[in-house]
This record gives C-alpha cells, sequence and structure tokens, in this order.
C-alpha cells in the first residue's frame, strides 16, 4: 500500500453492506481503479446460535450501516467511483469540515480494527446468545437429552452452564456446554 492510500468509513444504507461492497469491486475493476482503491472491507465476525436444534453459524458486522476503503482520493475518479455506488449515502468524517474532502482514519484506529479482524478468524466462533441465571433452556445432547431446567450459573469463559434439571422428580445440577442446550420460548 503506497503512502497515499488512507483508509476511509463509508456510509452506507444499513443492511447492504455486501452489495455495495460487491457493487464496488466491480466498478473499480470495470473502471481500472485497482491502484487507486486497492481494498474494500466489511469489518464482521462469525458467531453461532443454537436454533431448533440445529447450530447455525452466521456474520455479524461489526459496524452496520459501514464499509471501510483503503484508498488515493487524490485521484477524483476514485472519490467519485465511491460515491456513486448505489447503496451509499458518502464519506463519513466531513461534517464540520467546510471541503468535501473526507477524513481519513488514524493509523490507530485501523490497526485496532482490522487486529480485531485478525483476532477474530484466528479465534473459534462465539455464541451470539449467551444465557441468563434463571432462564429455561432444554437439553439437546448427551445423557439428558429431553429435559428441560434452569441456568442455576453461567461460565462465560469457558462457555458452560449448571443448570438444575428435575429427575425423577428431584432437581439435579448438570454441567453442560453451551452447544448441549437450546433457550425456551
Amino acid at each position: 500500500m503506497s503512502e497515499q492510500h488512507k483508509w476511509y468509513v463509508v456510509r452506507v444504507v444499513s443492511g447492504q453492506e455486501k452489495k455495495v461492497k460487491s457493487y464496488l469491486e466491480n466498478e473499480i475493476t470495470r473502471q481500472n481503479l485497482d491502484e487507486y482503491i486497492p481494498q474494500v472491507l466489511i469489518p464482521s465476525e462469525k458467531v453461532y446460535e443454537m436454533r431448533n436444534g440445529k447450530k447455525r453459524v452466521r456474520e455479524r458486522n461489526f459496524f452496520p450501516g459501514y464499509v471501510l476503503v483503503s484508498a488515493d482520493l487524490s485521484h477524483g475518479e476514485a472519490h467519485h467511483t465511491v460515491t456513486s455506488i448505489p447503496g451509499v449515502i458518502g464519506f463519513l468524517g466531513n461534517g464540520s469540515n467546510t471541503s468535501k474532502t473526507p477524513v481519513p482514519l488514524r493509523q490507530s484506529e485501523i490497526n485496532r480494527i482490522l487486529g480485531k479482524v485478525d483476532e477474530v478468524d484466528e479465534m473459534e466462533e462465539k455464541l451470539d446468545t449467551p444465557y441468563i441465571v434463571g432462564e429455561t433452556v432444554k437439553v439437546m445432547d448427551g445423557p439428558f437429552s429431553g429435559f428441560t431446567g434452569t441456568v442455576e450459573e453461567v461460565f462465560e469463559e469457558r462457555k458452560k452452564l449448571n443448570v438444575m434439571v428435575k429427575i425423577f422428580g428431584r432437581n439435579t445440577p448438570v454441567e453442560l456446554n453451551y452447544m448441549q442446550v437450546e433457550k425456551q420460548d
């Protein structure tokens, strides 16, 4: 990345980040602007949740409604290309600035964001639906499959729960991991 390339935040219509990224990448390629806009990024993480006893993985954006663009905006066509994409509201950071030049992210900010993205890539997926003490859960896996119980303790760092399950008329504490239970509605 050359000295001219800086990271900018582009405001987009929330929920259309992937579509905007796709349009933008196609337009960059079509207009041969790869050297001026080398990278378009949506900071996201993979999270999983239990639905109907099945593990579902989905991507969740860190910053809904925003896309990061590495660009050299001294080339006028690069600025115009980014702002003319359907779904793009505009660059972030030129609110009080009277000129129309967007304000780039500081290097410390971009390091933090990119570091978080890399950290998530290395990290195991994390659960999107943490459990609360007193909540009713249904055991989906293991020897107590089919039983319902109440969450007594949550061990976030170990991804485990202490659940009070009624077995043969008596309350019995059982330690289960997040993947073995499902929230009851």
